[in-house]
């Protein structure tokens, strides 16, 4: 569900990193938000990453 409807950012994987540098696994995760957008003509709820919606790639309903 972590995925840009108009760019397809999503979920990065990498490691945490500790002090003694002992690496687990984690997730960096888009600043993703279900808005109400013009796709195709009619309103419809998507789900958009923040940096798309600042730089005005959708229409909001």
């Amino acid at each position: 569900m972590a995925k840009c409807a108009v760019c397809g950012k999503g979920v990065t994987f990498g490691n945490k990193v500790s002090h003694s540098h002992r690496a687990t696994s984690r997730a960096w995760k888009p600043n993703v938000q279900r808005v109400k957008a013009i796709v195709k003509g009619s309103p419809c709820h998507i789900y958009v990453c923040s940096r798309c919606l600042r730089s005005g790639k959708i229409e909001r309903a």
